[in-house]
């Protein structure tokens, strides 16, 4: 089977897993011939087909979005909440039309985006902005499955729909942000929007982001009924709605639109409402449009499930990484049979943003299983002066000195009991002290026997103290103490990594440590940003944790005793303390080259800027060779770079 029959087949198997939710082969399957079409293409790299599912990975990392106009205006829509308002707009869309249908489809939650296909090809993918330029984002666009690379459709033709988030991969998503310590997006359609407007295309690509079509812009077809335009449209490859219809009346309109309130509770996907569209595209041009919204369709909302009651008090509530999320404490109030009486307010920021004062009275809105929410605050209806909301500057569990980052605000103390079990869970880890046998569940039991107060406390642990725990017998017992000494002694860059600090991750500890060892309790801010890669954020959470916990660890060093790097005598050399950028196709592997670069004292940079010394390159160079040259810094070709410091 040759490569372009493999890249057919591939498409097909996408096509019917990400567009029509039927697999037809199995993951095996497909991923045994995704690996061969990968294999071939970088064996033929200038063989490589537009259209390849292989080619939907992301990688490229943008500065920002540059601005894109729109063949045709993408127009907001009209809204109406209740069937006097729907009938009111469907009384006026008879002054002009006499005999026309509905068509009905869900108003999907996401964010709009505009594909321009020319010759069958998707040349740009536009958010909707102000409706006549948007955000390029097609590096993105091209990383959604459910996005057509190429259509079977010649004529230039604008495509529009809505880029969505499915509930499981939301939850998955927060998840994720949460373990990473960062903040959590607030619905589906918030992280849709957050993830199509990634910078960096492999995040987009790794969010499992999906498109619906619900129209068109600029185009040549010729059909008289908007349903069948869509049915055009989806035959092009593009996923459909779960629902969607055709209807002459009023009664048939509201009978859809129960419908929809009954299955969206059940939907992977969000909807906020149910679109009427006029079928009858005559009828389109006809009624025109406002200087907002078409008069031919409107959004009938969902209601709202809104009540109003008001905040006693903001408590505080600190997650096991340290994070301090506040919480509206309410007066009790019924929504849909449930009592509520806390609610969400993410963060400090957020109640900065309201102006939320304790005392105050709030709309609050919950939808299905849908964390309350406060949505306006009454402020209108302040009968008295109330003061201001202050961020907190002190832990509530443990009384130690909050970090304020603005959205986060954090407990660093290793010892605050709020994220003690955690941060010993953190600190056992494989990656960071590797001690094997010390789980999640043995941390929770141990320090619920009092055992474990502190990271400290686990290298006092003695073989009397576990062999009268339940389930620890003798081999269980002694494995774990065993596994605890063996602990010391660890890379340096583990023992830092495994402190949490906030931003100071695998790789930053590694910088540390090549940088300063294991001894970080004296350095300066200044210092860390001299080490590449480090920003203002990353040093003032690296100088703070250490303000709050240098006592900690000092001792952790004394206990642990953790091994610096080796310093490799370097030789001079034309590349000693420069910056030096790597870019195309080197005949040695990229870690390779990056490593020959390091031994000479050099540092390595994803980014060519004015701060470049030289510029290393190899076949295919693209726009970093350009740059380089444009802003004068000095260019070697891997061959030339290699016989400088003569390696073969």
């Amino acid at each position: 089977m040759n490569y372009k029959k493999k890249i057919e087949i591939l498409k097909k198997y996408a096509y019917y897993y990400y567009v029509l939710d039927n697999p037809i082969v199995s993951d095996f399957e497909y991923d045994k011939l995704y690996k061969e079409v990968l294999e071939y293409e970088k064996e033929h790299p200038q063989e490589i087909d537009f259209s390849s599912p292989t080619q939907r990975v992301g990688g490229v990392v943008l500065k920002n979005f540059e601005k894109n106009q729109h063949k045709t205006r993408m127009w907001s829509m009209e809204d109406v909440f209740d069937e006097n308002g729907l009938i009111t707009w469907v009384n006026r869309v008879k002054k002009v039309c006499e005999n026309f249908d509905f068509y009905v489809e869900p108003k999907l939650d996401g964010l709009s985006l505009n594909l321009l296909y020319e010759n069958g090809k998707l040349i740009t993918a536009t958010t909707r902005g102000d409706g006549e330029i948007g955000e390029n984002v097609t590096t993105n666009a091209f990383t959604i499955k459910s996005i057509p690379l190429e259509i079977p459709y010649k004529d230039k033709i604008e495509i529009r729909g809505e880029v969505v988030m499915g509930f499981v991969d939301f939850e998955k998503l927060n998840k994720e942000r949460m373990n990473n310590l960062e903040s959590t997006f607030s619905n589906p359609r918030n992280a849709a929007a957050g993830s199509l407007r990634q910078l960096d295309s492999k995040i987009t690509a790794n969010r499992n982001l999906q498109f619906y079509p619900w129209g068109v812009g600029e185009n040549t077809l010729s059909y008289q009924s908007f349903f069948e335009e869509m049915n055009f449209i989806y035959s092009l490859g593009f996923k459909k709605p779960p629902k969607r219809d055709k209807c002459k009346t009023i009664k048939e309109l509201m009978k859809n639109y129960q419908e929809f309130l009954q299955i969206r509770e059940n939907l992977p996907i969000m909807l906020d409402g149910m679109v009427v569209k006029i079928d009858n595209i005559f009828c389109h041009n006809e009624l025109g449009y406002t200087v907002k919204y078409p008069k031919w369709m409107v959004a009938f909302k969902f209601p709202a499930v809104e009540k109003y009651t008001k905040v006693r008090d903001i408590s505080l509530q600190v997650g096991r990484t340290g994070v301090v999320t506040p919480v509206a404490n309410l007066e009790p109030v019924d929504i849909d049979g449930a009592i509520v009486e806390k609610a969400t307010l993410h963060n400090f920021d957020e109640i900065e943003k309201m102006d939320l004062r304790i005392g105050d009275e709030v709309v609050l809105i919950r939808s299905g299983d849908v964390i309350p929410k406060i949505t306006k605050v009454l402020i209108e209806k302040r009968d008295e002066e109330l003061p201001k909301t202050k961020r907190p500057k002190i832990c509530p569990e443990c009384g130690g000195e909050l970090l304020d980052e603005g959205a986060l605000i954090k407990c660093q103390n290793l010892v605050c009991p709020a994220r003690v079990v955690n941060s010993i869970k953190y600190f056992a880890s494989k990656k960071c002290m590797n001690i094997d046998g010390l789980g999640g569940k043995i941390v929770e039991t141990l320090y619920e026997q009092g055992l474990l107060k502190d990271i400290e406390d686990l290298y006092k642990l003695k073989f009397d103290d576990l062999i009268v725990l339940d389930s620890f017998k003798e081999k269980k017992s002694q494995n774990l103490i065993d596994s605890i000494e063996k602990s010391k002694n660890t890379q340096c860059y583990r023992f830092i990594s495994s402190l949490a600090i906030e931003h100071i991750g695998e790789v930053a500890s590694k910088k540390l440590c090549d940088k300063f060892g294991a001894n970080i309790l004296n350095v300066t801010k200044d210092e860390i940003l001299e080490i590449d890669g480090f920003g203002e954020e990353m040093a003032q959470s690296l100088i703070e944790f250490v303000k709050v916990n240098s006592d900690k660890i000092k001792r952790l060093i004394e206990i642990i005793k953790p091994i610096d790097p080796e310093k490799k005598e370097i030789k001079e050399s034309p590349f000693l303390n420069k910056k030096i950028v790597i870019t195309g196709t080197m005949s040695k592997k990229r870690d390779e080259i990056k490593k020959i670069i390091e031994s000479l004292g050099a540092s390595v940079s994803s980014s060519v800027s004015k701060k470049t010394d030289f510029l290393i390159y190899g076949e295919n160079a693209g726009s970093k060779y350009d740059k380089a040259i444009s802003l004068g810094v000095k260019t070697l070709s891997e061959k030339e770079f290699l016989g400088e410091i003569n390696v073969k």
